[in-house]
């Protein structure tokens, strides 16, 4: 199963490829790396066969691939996965949820599609991020020991 992002790290710069061999270093088809060629310019070393790519080359496609369709979020907006781009919260309300203790998840709706939302925060820049939008904190999660009326079968005195 090939990946949708193949990892450019892989790639060593000083070396020339086949198509082959970079199908085989990503886990993709042969033909996946001849559309890079054909369409979407990825430029061999000449037009001989087989067909060589240089490895510097192979790696500044691939990044500028990444880069070409990334979308960064602006303050108030979240990412919308099912739109495929960042849209401001519904309602302008979103729901923090922990992931440690300095980073964690806005979650929201999206306005258009219904679908849920999300943007990773760190805990300190959340102010810079929120824009406008109303953020809802979950409450802190309590010990049973801590707890009034710990339950029947405990064995807290």
């Amino acid at each position: 199963m090939g990946k949708r992002h193949p990892n450019h790290r892989l790639v060593k710069t000083h070396r020339s490829y086949t198509v082959e061999e970079i199908a085989d270093l990503f886990g993709i088809h042969k033909n996946t790396v001849h559309n890079w060629v054909k369409k979407n310019g990825l430029a061999p070393i000449d037009s001989k066969r087989p067909t060589l790519i240089q490895g510097i080359v192979l790696v500044e496609f691939l990044k500028e691939r990444r880069t070409k369709n990334k979308q960064t979020c602006k303050p108030g907006e979240l990412y919308c996965v099912r739109c495929r781009v960042p849209r401001p919260a519904g309602e302008d309300m979103a729901e923090y949820s922990p992931v440690n203790e300095k980073t964690g998840n806005l979650m929201a709706i999206c306005p258009v599609c219904d679908a849920i939302m999300n943007r990773r925060v760190s805990l300190a820049k959340i102010g810079e991020v929120s824009g406008n939008i109303d953020i809802t904190f979950p409450e802190e999660l309590r010990h049973i020991v801590d707890s009034l009326k710990p339950s029947v079968n405990c064995d807290l005195r």
